[in-house]
């Protein structure tokens, strides 16, 4: 299992001792864009947390995890028939999508997040499934203010399309009647373990930092399990 380091195994337990959200093993988790990075990172940690996992992405190779409870569903995360589908005896969902990095984003208009969001939040309503972890990132909505002027000018120039749409997909969200949470992970390394990031609830306390995907996926996976941080949205490095 994907180490999990103190401090947020403290925040965790103090936030979510008596959740109704807390989901114990053996329930099965839909995890959207799962074919790599975050996603596939959460796949693992979940099943090594003995949950049954579902993961759903266009190009998912059904040979990427090789376990008893990983069912991989090739499909889209914005066609409304797959989603539907896909959730079907899912007990939570989380949903990880990511788009490439390249010229095009800079210059595009993003709609990935919140066209998917608007397909998932009535399919699960329809499908009676409450729980849902999205991450989206650092810099996205309030969390921007918490950015150094230089930074924010930067992700703003980099990010900006991308993130006025993950803005889009939290507003559908928060607006949503889910036991939601938003992750916000700081910059993604390929770093193994990072033992000192753990989940900001605080404005005051957000900052950002590096943050590895195993580590992001053992948050998400805390999440699940002990069901905190309900209707907030979380800083994480």
């Amino acid at each position: 299992m994907h180490r999990q380091d103190e401090s947020y195994g403290q925040d965790d337990a103090a936030d979510t001792h008596s959740s109704s959200a807390a989901l114990a093993a053996g329930r099965r988790v839909l995890v959207i864009g799962a074919s790599q990075g975050i996603g596939l990172a959460t796949c693992k940690a979940a099943l090594a947390a003995g949950f049954r996992v579902r993961g759903l992405a266009r190009n998912i190779d059904r040979r990427s995890l090789h376990h008893p409870e990983f069912e991989a569903v090739r499909a889209d995360a914005l066609n409304e028939a797959d989603v539907a589908a896909a959730l079907q005896g899912c007990d939570a969902v989380v949903q990880t999508l990511g788009i490439k990095a390249d010229p095009a984003t800079l210059i595009n208009p993003v709609t990935l997040f919140s066209r998917a969001t608007d397909v998932l939040l009535p399919a699960m309503r329809a499908a009676g499934v409450a729980r849902l972890v999205a991450v989206t990132g650092y810099g996205v909505g309030d969390s921007r203010r918490a950015l150094p002027l230089p930074e924010r000018i930067l992700f703003e120039t980099v990010m900006g399309r991308v993130a006025a749409d993950k803005e889009r997909q939290e507003s559908a969200i928060r607006a949503s009647d889910t036991q939601w949470t938003i992750l916000r992970p700081g910059f993604l390394t390929l770093v193994a373990s990072c033992p000192a990031a753990r989940l900001r609830a605080d404005p005051p306390d957000w900052r950002n930092g590096f943050v590895s995907r195993n580590a992001v996926a053992d948050a998400i996976v805390g999440l699940l399990r002990g069901g905190g941080y309900l209707h907030k949205a979380v800083v994480f490095t």
